[in-house]
């Protein structure tokens, strides 16, 4: 009698999930669209009309499929012309009425909803549709984008995203790597003995391998911010999308990646005699009840947790000086952050030279093995440094609540008399500046890598400013600042003097100037003001540097020592921009290089609302459809190397790190008197 309750439950679930799987486009509304105006409208019985009818008019049965992908175009070349692509979910057969039916009903729908832009574009569950007269073949694009959440959330977060994480990064590999089904992968993993969690992802056919893991890379940047403890939801961008949930919402297809642990291959079947079923069927259910008791007391717990949480949520964060003048009891990373002081001190043999990896200003930095054999970075506060205190407290309280591929990890800190540590994620690559401003091995460096550094460090600080929960402004960014991991992917360290805001704050000032000289925004030196554009400046000395191969603060000119970006502004006027670059970089496109220029030249213009914010210069790396504007004169440029103002210009740009001044002592540095505009809000 049980068997056949079990067995008739079983059976409604398997047929609901079939009819959830096999639900008609009819039954479906559109899960979301926008009618664009980056592209302007157009009018009725224009060229552009009649090219975009046609083109709509024209897509059949039989219209050519790469897997579920389309793409076609009609009129001639210009800014008439109308280009398209369609994408269906890749465990759909593209030979099924549900692909052909979706395309057809969303081009029809589209029209409907955006009846005069020349851009739109519409996402169904089972397909995308999205038309333009841009080039957008081959093109990755993050935007216009959106997601959809599960109302539910998780018992577990940390076991849950750890096992997310997991998945998403094979099935990140397998879809940029192409499957038979195009660049598309399912997979599953076990989150708990009673949990599973099943995910999708799927890029257009039309991106390159490295295209499709950079846009699924920008997607899982969204998942901490939009869908943190949620039980499943979705992320869908032009190029790319994403989806999670705790059931199976999609068809298995040879694309599909069970990283389940099997089932024991002993156990029993119905085919076993009677007495087997139903011990089994007893042990189930007493499973079942223990499991459930279990259940409600981690719920009760988490309930418990969840509203301490908010409340600490609830209080907000000043950008002033008086957020630095915390004591030690308010930093509030989790206790099991916190490590004891003799293991770490066992782990980097006492501390010993043999294990310094380097000095900075406030400490050194150690190598250290756990017991278990696993490598860490621990940063070693100096004892007498009253800065230094500051900086590790305000180094936990950011870094705590932060995690991205580009950001150094923190995994600990330590608290123990005047001992102040911090232990990281050991990054064997070192520090940038050890590589790039060597005339050895700058050599390693060619120009795929050092592109994939300034991408790397874009994103990292584009995570910062706008996707992560909080809102944070560096302060110091520079290249012994960026850590390189073995695969030469660039995570941005040391937050010392980074500043938190408010998540609709874009500007603060401040009477005490920190920071590194070079690399310092004007409007910051001479005026205390800071802002997202501070490190948009900063950014753009770097990539400059990484360009070049010399350091900003000591660049030579042949036999004479120059200003890096008075030397690039005077080359990019006259015409020579290419003699900026590093000769060994000679094999790299010359239109990335060029473009590479243009991008670090944006970024140090003296007009602070002239520079763009991260989020468009992250496009600008990764798309080649925009136009860039031109460049202004950028801050401190020099054109008559007196040698008085020869000295003002290396005394400011010595590269040494900042500290309490005076403004007259600050503002001597340079002639260049600036205006301070109000920054637009992003």
């Amino acid at each position: 009698m049980v068997m056949d309750l079990v067995s008739c439950q079983f059976l409604s679930s398997s047929l609901a999930i079939a009819f959830l799987l096999t639900l008609t486009l009819a039954q479906q509304p559109p899960l979301r669209h926008f009618c664009l105006d980056t592209s302007g409208n157009f009018t009725q019985n224009t060229t552009y009309e009649t090219n975009l009818n046609a083109l709509l008019s024209s897509f059949s049965r039989n219209s050519p499929s790469n897997h579920g992908f389309y793409n076609f175009s009609s009129g001639q070349p210009g800014s008439d012309r109308v280009n398209a692509v369609a994408l269906c979910r890749g465990d759909l057969n593209s030979s099924t009425s549900d692909c052909f039916d979706c395309i057809n009903t969303a081009n029809a729908e589209l029209r409907n909803r955006c009846p005069y832009q020349r851009e739109a574009i519409i996402w169904y569950d089972f397909c995308m549709f999205r038309y333009t007269n841009r080039t957008i073949l081959g093109v990755v694009e993050f935007t216009p984008n959106f997601y959809m959440q599960n109302s539910n959330n998780v018992v577990d977060v940390v076991a849950f995203n750890q096992a997310l994480g997991s998945l998403l990064d094979k099935l990140r590999n397998a879809a940029a790597s192409g499957t038979s089904l195009g660049k598309f992968a399912t997979g599953s993993e076990r989150v708990t003995p009673f949990q599973t969690v099943f995910a999708r992802v799927h890029c257009t056919n039309d991106l390159t391998e490295y295209g499709c893991r950079s846009c699924l890379s920008q997607v899982f940047v969204y998942i901490p911010r939009y869908l943190d403890g949620k039980q499943g939801g979705r992320i869908s961008l032009p190029s790319c999308n994403l989806r999670f949930e705790i059931v199976r919402f999609y068809n298995l297809t040879a694309a599909d990646i069970d990283t389940q642990s099997p089932l024991p291959s002993n156990q029993p079947t119905i085919a076993e005699d009677s007495s087997t079923s139903s011990r089994t069927i007893i042990i189930i259910i007493s499973v079942s009840v223990v499991a459930v008791c279990v259940l409600v007391i981690f719920s009760f717990i988490f309930i418990i947790l969840r509203l301490r949480n908010r409340k600490l949520r609830r209080q907000k964060y000043e950008a002033t000086e008086a957020a630095d003048e915390i004591t030690t009891d308010e930093i509030t990373a989790p206790e099991s952050l916190q490590y004891d002081f003799n293991t770490i001190r066992a782990a980097t043999n006492g501390f010993s030279n043999a294990n310094k990896l380097g000095q900075g200003g406030f400490g050194a930095v150690y190598k250290g093995t756990l017991a278990g054999g696993k490598l860490i970075a621990v940063k070693r506060l100096s004892s007498n440094s009253g800065q230094g205190e500051l900086e590790f407290k305000n180094e936990v309280r950011l870094m705590a609540n932060l995690q991205h591929r580009n950001l150094v990890r923190l995994l600990g800190f330590c608290l123990e008399g005047v001992e102040r540590l911090l232990i990281y994620e050991f990054v064997p690559n070192g520090s940038l500046d050890k590589i790039l401003f060597d005339p050895v091995k700058q050599t390693n460096l060619n120009w795929e890598i050092r592109y994939k550094i300034i991408e790397g460090i874009a994103r990292g600080l584009l995570y910062l400013h706008q996707d992560s929960r909080l809102r944070i402004i560096h302060r110091d960014l520079k290249a012994s600042n960026i850590l390189l991991d073995a695969e030469m992917t660039p995570k941005i360290a040391d937050f010392g003097m980074a500043r938190l805001c408010a998540f609709d704050q874009t500007q603060g000032a401040t009477s005490r100037i920190v920071g590194t000289y070079g690399y310092m925004a004007p409007e910051y030196v001479m005026h205390g003001q800071f802002s997202v554009k501070s490190d948009v400046f900063s950014f753009g000395v770097l990539v400059l540097e990484i360009l070049n191969g010399q350091m900003n603060s000591g660049f030579r000119n042949g036999s004479s020592l120059e200003d890096l970006l008075s030397y690039a502004w005077r080359n990019w006027e006259a015409g020579t921009a290419l003699d900026v670059v590093d000769p060994c970089l000679r094999e790299g496109s010359r239109t990335d290089l060029m473009r590479c220029i243009h991008i670090g030249l944006l970024c140090v213009q003296k007009d602070v609302t002239r520079r763009p914010n991260m989020a468009s210069l992250v496009l600008m790396l990764t798309s080649y459809s925009s136009t860039l504007p031109l460049p202004s004169e950028p801050a401190f440029v020099i054109y008559n190397r007196t040698p008085s103002a020869m000295q003002r210009s290396e005394d400011f740009n010595s590269g040494a790190t900042a500290s309490t001044q005076s403004r007259n002592d600050i503002a001597s540095v340079s002639e260049n008197e600036l205006s301070i505009t109000e920054m637009y809000p992003r």
